[in-house]
This record gives structure tokens, sequence and C-alpha cells, in this order.
């Protein structure tokens, strides 16, 4: 079959990819050679050193083959012959046909020139007429992929040197190697495995970045951490002022208090004196008014019940008729409600007559008694061992709802302490960061106003010295010195605030030059202040500051440049600060004692208290303002944060042995639940299998017993026709009934509608009523209460107390001036019209909430001290850091899914690959023993992929003892070089191209053996379809004649 499938292969022209002429000029040993090829076979033979070989060169290097891959040189400049300037080989190519390649850009001829010098190496396409089309190499590699040219594969092109190589050797990883990249397996493994290491290497790559969001990830946590922090400290500050504003005013309304106490004391005195008798005649009086107000009040109240009587009677017949229409309602529902139980009872009469017709059934049963109890005895087995499987699976299905629970309340303390664990990592973390700043600013004060940034802008400010008319002053921090310790630190820093990091410059064109410094080093909002610097320490007059003995700002610090001093003072005010110890005197100096020339008032807390006209403010310490820059030592405060950093990371190795417990007893806990799962599910599987047995026992049970009763069946069958019947009627009519409950019920809503706007339109009628009936009421409670403050009066008329009352009511004065002063002093602070609104004082007395609101202050400024940022500040940071780390996780996820699919894709190429390589290694067999029965000789090719080694094994006709030669060297020269010839052929059958090369393929053959070999090789490319060039130094003319055979020979070479 083989045979026939290469012999009788249908002849034909050959239109796309054939070369057909060969032109080279210095090229190798080649001053000008010029040679016509036949579309199908070319014999070129010539003695040695006559220039065949390179003509096979020149095809490779015409199609971009590397000078290394000929064997014959190691650069293409060697390629030009001696003594000339340049190499050229030209190349015409067939383009007929549907596999033409561009065909109206080229036409029926593509010239493929390349043109090689000292330095360059170009290349050509042409078309036809010789009109030159494209130089690039991306044509060239085009044209060469659309005609399948590929001749650094052996079975395209096969060189003198990989001739003989392959002939003789007898390697076995060679012949796999040569075999493995003929088929161009090679290629593809190699594309393959180079793609896998990109894919590799991407996926590295992506988890490196997905790692190195990890560290942003944790900040943004700690940021939000930080952001909870700063709210609920913005709440305490709020419930400070909330309370501040309280305890003003609860001093009011106790003194009210108290001032009611001393009213009703003087009242009851008053009513004691002998001259009670004239108030005694006014109650009198005022006993008659009420009367008198009392009967006006019935009167308007009977006109006023006249007027809501045909209201109220119009509410009557609504309620009469809402009445009646939810009775309507309830009778018809209650007539549902029958016609529904007769249709349950009929329902109840069917099952009763299908259960008589099971039971007439049944009685034919009875004839099978024995089969009956063994059937009774096998169910109640099986019903006996559903109870036992039943038992087991509720056992173990309370087991696990007790384990689950465990669990449950398990991962809930675990989370817990989990959050308690990294709260302590937290405030760890910020102790450290504060000692780290301390430190810095210990080693270099600049730093402690503005940071790093402040070194690079006075880097900056030093390399552009030369462009300022003076250098810049600053930071004014850096020139600031307290003069009586660190008493007064915090307060001082609050009173200059940002001054401290501003730097001072003498004139506007300096301030755009310190600008574009600070641009220079990244340092934004730097505030710049312009003043001359050559005014002199400003000197202020007594009459100009503030007339206390409390310290302004600027007598307690200190500084060596007068300019510095100026400026807080015509910038900040400084002379005008006044600093005191605590609140207390803060609001004494600031609002109570009038101080000219007073600006501000500073407590050593941090409190911020001034008046502007009529208003006084007072602001809490800034607790996100970084103090302590201007202490002289920073050691007592790193200790200080030292010392609570060892004790949080104390606190937190103790919690964290306790979370490493409650972990193990977690995992624990999750053991021995999916134990007790495994288990449940089990004796769940064997609960409905047993119960699936039963059922399926009765059911067949039941199939058998069939039988039939025909006539008492039929009877009872009859009936329940008829009790079908009047069901489907008594529900026919139930629908009827249902629609009319509809209607009752949609009546009794629009009665109800109605009642409701009769009620709603007569309410302010009511109302009226109501209120003239309570103030009716309240008029004779007045009465009475008149009536028994006269009784009251007459009684005291004998006593006197006048001393009683002078002492009440001098009392009562005193109230009142101590009222008046508390009252404006509560008013400065608040309106009262808030504290109402905010629903008053309650309960609470004034020392209570003194009391609550120290406990909140000294809170508050714990807190402040741990936190230093702005909010606003930390939100917009942890906003932007979300957004990107959002956008990154994105990015991220979408070059896993696309590295994913390239991985399904690449295991799925290697599959395809794996099974090609498999069918191309039994094609290779197959065809290999085709080639060898034309000389008798049988053979096979084992392939292994794993150790990367092909053997051949061949077996002579004249071998009798019919043992397979392994090594093809244990055969003769020719026998080799035949069988070699054979396993090149096969290869050929399995590789696609327009043509193909050979040189000098029959070396180390015999007569015999050459003849086949020949024979074979012409019939072979007679069959194959393609051209192909066959270069040898031997004699030919032992090949057969045929006009698609061209024979040519190269002229003897020149001594």
């Amino acid at each position: 079959m083989s045979d026939a499938r290469v012999f009788n292969a249908p002849d034909r022209a050959l239109q796309a990819g054939v070369i057909t002429k060969v032109r080279l000029e210095n090229f190798m040993c080649h001053s000008h050679m010029e040679i016509d090829l036949g579309d199908r076979v070319n014999f070129i033979t010539g003695q040695n050193g006559s220039g065949k070989s390179a003509i096979l060169t020149a095809l490779c290097i015409a199609f971009g083959c590397r000078a290394k891959s000929t064997d014959r040189a190691t650069t293409l400049k060697e390629f030009i012959k001696t003594g000339c300037s340049y190499a050229l080989v030209h190349l015409e190519i067939k383009n007929q046909g549907e596999d033409a390649f561009k065909a109206d850009t080229y036409g029926d001829v593509i010239i493929l020139e390349r043109r090689i010098t000292e330095s360059t190496s170009t290349s050509v396409l042409k078309d036809h007429q010789g009109k030159k089309v494209a130089t690039r190499r991306e044509e060239i590699r085009e044209l060469v992929e659309h005609f399948n040219i590929d001749v650094e594969n052996p079975c395209v092109v096969m060189s003198q040197d990989k001739s003989r190589e392959f002939l003789h050797s007898g390697n076995d990883k060679d012949k796999f190697k040569f075999f493995f990249k003929a088929t161009l397996l090679s290629q593809v493994d190699d594309l393959l495995k180079s793609v896998k290491d990109n894919l590799d290497k991407a996926n590295g790559e992506v988890l490196e970045l997905e790692r190195s969001i990890a560290p942003v990830e944790k900040e943004l946590n700690e940021l939000q951490g930080k952001i909870k922090s700063m709210e609920h400290i913005e709440e305490i500050s709020q419930q400070v002022q909330l309370l501040t504003k309280k305890c003003a005013w609860s001093l009011v309304y106790d003194i009210d208090k108290r001032m009611q106490e001393e009213t009703a004391k003087i009242r009851k005195l008053e009513e004691r004196i002998p001259r009670c008798q004239a108030l005694i005649d006014q109650k009198i009086a005022n006993v008659a008014e009420l009367q008198d107000c009392l009967n006006k009040r019935k009167a308007e109240s009977a006109i006023m019940m006249e007027s809501t009587s045909k209201a109220r009677k119009r509410k009557n017949e609504l309620e009469h008729k809402l009445s009646l229409a939810t009775k309507e309602r309830i009778e018809l529902e209650q007539e549902y409600g029958r016609r529904s139980n007769n249709i349950v009872k009929m329902a109840k009469r069917i099952k009763l007559l299908e259960q008589q017709i099971n039971d007439v059934n049944e009685q034919h049963m009875k004839d099978t008694q024995a089969e009956e109890f063994e059937m009774e005895k096998k169910l109640k087995e099986l019903q006996d061992e559903i109870n036992v499987a039943d038992s087991e699976f509720q056992r173990l299905k309370k087991i696990e709802d007790d384990l689950s629970e465990s669990l449950g309340i398990a991962r809930d303390e675990l989370r817990m302490i989990t959050s308690e664990v990294d709260d302590y990592a937290k405030k760890i973390s910020e102790s450290q960061r504060r000692i780290r700043e301390l430190r810095l600013n210990q080693t270099n004060k600049v730093t402690a106003f503005g940071g790093h940034k402040v070194s690079n802008l006075l880097q900056a400010i030093e390399r552009n010295h030369h462009r300022f008319r003076k250098p810049p002053i600053g930071p004014i921090g850096a020139h600031v010195a307290l003069i009586h310790g660190d008493k007064w630190a915090v307060a001082v820093e609050n009173a200059i605030g940002k001054l401290l990091n501003a730097f001072i410059v003498t004139n506007h064109k300096d301030s755009l030059v310190l600008r574009s410094c600070a641009k220079e080093a990244n340092y934004n909002h730097l505030q710049i202040i312009i003043y001359d610097f050559s005014i002199p320490r400003l000197q202020i007059p007594n009459h100009m500051l503030p007339q206390t003995n409390h310290p302004t700002t600027i007598s307690v610090i200190q500084s060596d440049t007068p300019t510095v001093v100026n400026v807080l003072v015509d910038m900040g005010g400084a002379e005008r600060q006044v600093l005191v110890r605590d609140y207390d005197m803060g609001t004494a100096v600031a609002f109570n004692q009038r101080i000219s020339n007073l600006k501000e008032v500073y407590t050593l807390e941090g409190h911020r208290m001034f008046s502007r006209g009529s208003a006084q403010t007072i602001l809490p310490p800034n607790k996100s303002a970084r103090t302590g820059r201007l202490c002289s030592s920073y050691d007592d405060q790193i200790k200080q944060h030292e010392r609570e950093a060892i004790h949080m990371q104390e606190v937190a190795q103790q919690a964290q042995g306790k979370k490493r417990s409650f972990s193990e007893r977690l995992q624990n806990i999750q053991d021995e639940l999916q134990t007790a799962k495994r288990r449940r599910v089990g004796a769940e599987k064997h609960l409905m299998s047993t119960n699936l047995g039963l059922k399926d026992l009765k059911n067949s049970y039941a199939a058998e017993a069939i039988t039939s009763s025909v006539s008492s069946v039929d009877e009872l069958q009859h009936e329940v026709s008829k009790v079908q019947n009047d069901k489907t009627e008594g529900e026919i009519l139930l629908e009827k009934i249902q629609e009319r409950v509809k209607e009752a019920e949609a009546k009794a809503n629009e009665l109800k509608v109605s009642f409701e706007e009769l009620c709603e339109s007569a309410k302010a009628d009511i109302n009226a009523l109501e209120e003239a009936t309570l103030q009716l009421t309240q008029i004779e409670e007045d009465l009475r209460s008149a009536e028994a403050d006269k009784r009251y009066y007459e009684g005291l008329m004998e006593q006197k107390v006048h001393q009683r009352i002078e002492v009440a009511k001098q009392q009562f004065q005193a109230l009142e001036k101590e009222r008046k002063v508390s009252y404006e002093k509560a008013s400065i602070i608040c309106p009262e019209s808030e504290i109402e609104a905010m629903g008053g004082c309650g309960e609470t007395t004034s020392e209570q909430l003194q009391a609550h609101l120290k406990r909140l202050k000294l809170r508050l400024q714990q807190e402040s001290q741990r936190h230093q940022e702005s909010i606003d500040e930390l939100r917009m940071l942890y906003d932007e850091k979300e957004r990107k780390i959002k956008k990154q996780q994105q990015t991220y996820k979408a070059f896993r899914e696309k590295l994913s699919t390239i991985h399904m894709a690449l295991d799925k190429r290697w599959s395809k690959f794996q099974r090609n390589a498999t069918l191309l290694k039994r094609q290779l067999t197959w065809q290999f023993n085709g080639h060898l029965r034309k000389k008798g000789i049988s053979g096979h090719i084992k392939v292994s992929y794993e150790e990367q080694k092909l053997s051949i094994e061949v077996k002579m006709p004249q071998d009798s003892c019919s043992s397979n030669v392994r090594d093809t060297r244990g055969l003769s020269g020719g026998e080799r070089s035949f069988s070699t010839l054979c396993f090149a052929l096969a290869l050929h059958e399995m590789t696609e191209a327009p043509f193909r090369a050979m040189d000098e393929f029959d070396v180390f053959m015999d007569a015999v053996s050459r003849k086949i070999s020949l024979d074979t090789i012409v019939d072979f490319s007679l069959a194959q379809g393609s051209q192909w060039i066959f270069i040898t130094p031997h004699d030919i003319s032992m090949v057969k004649h045929d006009e698609r055979i061209k024979k040519q020979q190269m002229a003897a070479p020149r001594s």
C-alpha cells in the first residue's frame, strides 16, 4: 500500500515557491555563476571544489539563515570572494497558482536578492520586471512563512556536513535531534517552553505585585484605626463643651431654686402677719372673680356642646352603619367557614370511601396469610432498624448543634482577643513613632518645625544663598527659646501656633526665591513672612501692655534675632497674649477682670480664651498640634513614651498568648465538629436508605397483592364520584360567598374612611370643647385653692413674724444679686435657649456636672496627647490610599485572570503537542518500513521523548536468526547509508516545503545500495511533488531518464 501510494501519485505541475534560477556573484569560490533549475528533480554533479555546496549555502543565506548555521563561516562577510568588495545572491522564485504570494504586487516571478558587503547585509524583493518592492525583513519573513521555507530544517536543506554526520553517526541522541528538528517538534517544544517560562515569570511578578500592596493595606488599616480614635476624641470634646454650658447654667438654676424657696418662705411669713386681713379680702375678691369666670366658662361650654352635638350624631350614625357592615362581613365569613367545613367533611368522606375501597382490596389479601405474616415481620424489623437509626441520627445531630454553638462562642471570643491585640499593636506603633520623632528632634532641633522638609529646604537655601539679598530667617521656632524652663512650653506653642514653622525674608523678591527653593525641596504650603530686617527690636511702652501680674508670651521667650521678636509682636501679638495657670484663672482674667490691651489668654493645658465685643469664646486645646517642640530637653518625654511602650508590649504579649490558646481551642472544636458532621451524615444516609428500603418493600407488597373485587369497589367508586360532584358545587358556592365577603369588607372600609374623615373634620371643635372643659376644671381648682388660701390666712392672722420676714427678704435680695452675676456669665458661654433646646440640665446638680466635666477634660487631654494629626488630613490620606489600592487590586486581579486563561491554553497546547508527537512517531515507523521493503529489508523505529533517543532496528533478509540489528553501525557501510536514507525519506514525507536540497546524500554506499538508493529517492521525489535539488560528486548516469529530471554538471575547479 505504501509503494502504491508513493509511485502512483498523480503528476502535478508546481506553480508557487519553486526556485527557477540561482545566480551568484563573488560568492565563496564563484566570481559569476548562473544555474537554471527544473520544477521537479535536479541533479548537480561536479568534482570536489567546483562550488556545488555553495549553491545550498547561497539558498540558506538568501532566505535569512545566519552564517554560523551554515557551518561554512562565522560571519557573512567571510562569504565574499577573496579580493572582492561584495557578494550577491540572486534567486528567482515561481509565483503562480492558488498559493501565489501577493500576485498583484509581484506577478508570476519573485526575485530575491541578498547583497553582502564588509560592513552591511541587505535583502531586496523585486517583482517579475525587476522593480524593487520591499526591503524590510518583515516582508521577507512573511514570504518565507507563506511558502513554509525553513532552510535550517535538515529535511528542507541537508548540507554536506549534516549529510556526513547524519549518515555516519550511530548515536541515538543525534538521530533523535535530527528527527525532532526535521518534524519541527523542536521548534514547537522550544516555543512552548519559552511560553511556560514567561508565564512562570509573569506569575512571579504578579505575586510580587500582590505582595507589594500588603504594607499599604496594613497602613490603610492603621489609618482607619486612627480615624476612629480621632472621632472618639471629637465626641469627647463636644461632650466637654456641652457640659461646660450645662455647668454654667446649672449654677443659675440652683440659685433659681433657692430663690423660689425663699419666695415661698416670705409668702408663708407674710400670710401670718396681722395685716394679712387685706390679703384675705383680696382672696375673697379673687374667689368672687373666679366664680364669675367659672359661670362664663360654663355658658361657653354649653354653646360648644350644642355645636358639636350634630357632629356627634353624624358620628354615631356612621358608627352604626359601620357596625352593620362589619356584622354582615362577619356573618358572611361565618357562612364561608361553614361551607368550608362541609367541603372538608366531603373530602374526609371521599377519603373514607377510598379507605373502604382499600379495605375491600385488603380483604382479598387475607388468602395469603403466610406471606403476609412474613412481610409484616420484615416490615417490623425494618421499622425497628429505622427507629434505632433515627435515634442515633438525632443524638449525633444534637452533638453537632452543641459543637456548632461552642464554635460560634469561641470564634466571638477569639475575634475580641484579636481586636484587643491589634489595638495594642497600634498603640505600640504610635508610641514608637513619637519616640523616633523626639529622638530626631533631639538630634536636630530644626526638624521639630517641619520634619525632613525643613532640612531639605535649608540645604536648598544654602545652594541658592547668592540669589537672596539677605539670608532668610527660619524656621522661627529654631530661633526661639524659653526663659523660665519648660513650664509655659505648651501655652507658648499654642499661642504662637503655625508661626513656629514660618520663614522670614526682607523683601518680595527674596520671598519668590524662597518659594522656588521650597518647591525644589518639595515643601508645599510654606508660610513666608516679609519683614524689614533693618528694623531694631521693638520697645513696647507699659501702657500698651496688658495690666496684669500674669506673664505674657513675649516675656517668657527670648531670641538672639530681633527680627524674630518683632514678627511675633507685629504678626502674632505676642505682647498681648497672657499666660495663666489653669482654666478658672483664665476665665477670670479673660472675662471678669476687664484688662485693657488684652488679646488672648492661654492656659498651661492649652485653652484659648478671648472676647470680641460682647461675645466671649473659649477654645479647647488643639490636640492634633505637635507640642513639646520648645522644650529644652526631650529625655523625659522619650522615657515616658518608652515606659508606655514597654508596658503595652507586655500586655500585648499576654494577649497574644491568650489568643494562641484560644486558637488551639478553636481548632480542636472545629476538628470535633468535622468528625461529628461526618458521623451525622453517615447516620442520615443509613436512615434514608433504610426508609427507602421500607417504602420499596411496602410498594412491592401492595403491587403483588392487588386484586379486584369488582362489584363492591364499583359501588364505592360511584359514591365517591357523587360526593366529589357535591364538593365541586360547594366550592363554586364558596367562591361566590368569598366574593360577597370582599364586597362587604370594601363597604366596611369605605364607611371606616368616612368615619375617620368626619372625626378629623370635627376634631377641632371637639378639641376646643375639651380645652374649654380643661379650663373649666382648672378654674374650679383655682377657686378651691383661693378659698383654701383665704381660710389659711384667716388662721394665721394673729401671729407676729415681722423680724423673720425681714431676714428672709434680705436673703432673697442677696440671691438676686448672685443670680444676676451667674446669669451674665452663663449668657457669655451660651444663650439659655440653647440649653432649653437640649432639654435643660435635668435632675443633675451642678456639683455632679462639674465632677463629670473634670473627668472628661482629663480624658480629653490624655487622648489628645496620643494623636497629633488632623482627622481631615487622615481621612483625605485614607481615601487617597484606598482609591489607589483598589485600582491596583483590580489591575492585579485582571492580570491573574489573563494569566489563568493563558495557562489553560498552554496546557491544551502541551496536550496537543504530545498527541501529535505520538502520532508522528507511529507515522515515521510506517513510512520507514515502506522504504526499506524496496530492498527486502524490514525494520522498526523506537522514539523515546523522555530519554531523547531514537533507535533504528533493521532486519536483513539473509539474517537466519531473525534477530534485529539494533545499532546501524553493525551493518555494512552501504546498508547503513541506505537504512539511514530511508529514515530521511520517511521524515521528508512528514515535512512540507516547496523545494528540498540534499548534498552528498550517497556517501558511504556501495554500488548496489547506491543504485537502489538513487532509484528510490528519484521515484520518491517525482511522486512527492516538491522541487528536489540533489548534489553529489559521484556519477549519476545510472539515474533513469525522465523529462521531469534535470541533470547538470559543474565546471571543474581552476587550479
